[in-house]
């Protein structure tokens, strides 16, 4: 597997791509604090007016705020409006084990 990824990075390096085009990393664009645009998740974990947590390829991706509203969800974008205190990145507890 970790062949694999050396592999896929590089790959990535030689054709000049984007990591997330061919890593299935996630893309995450910030609007001062009030937008996140959020690319190539895996689905909606949870979802409040302070919290959203989502499910990425390795981990999740959960952001703190108040007042969030989802502008857009389709099945591998969301665009959150509200106010972002934090974005942060969980790590898959299966990986560190």
């Amino acid at each position: 597997m970790r062949k694999l990824q050396q592999m896929k990075n590089w790959i990535t390096k030689q054709i000049d791509l984007p990591a997330d085009v061919f890593m299935d990393l996630p893309r995450i664009t910030l609007v001062g604090q009030v937008h996140i645009y959020i690319e190539n998740h895996r689905g909606l974990l949870v979802f409040s007016d302070k919290e959203v947590r989502l499910l990425l390829k390795q981990g999740q991706l959960l952001i703190k705020g108040d007042s969030f509203v989802i502008k857009t969800i389709l099945p591998e974008e969301l665009l959150l409006e509200g106010t972002i205190e934090q974005v942060l990145f969980l790590e898959d507890e299966k990986k560190g084990k």
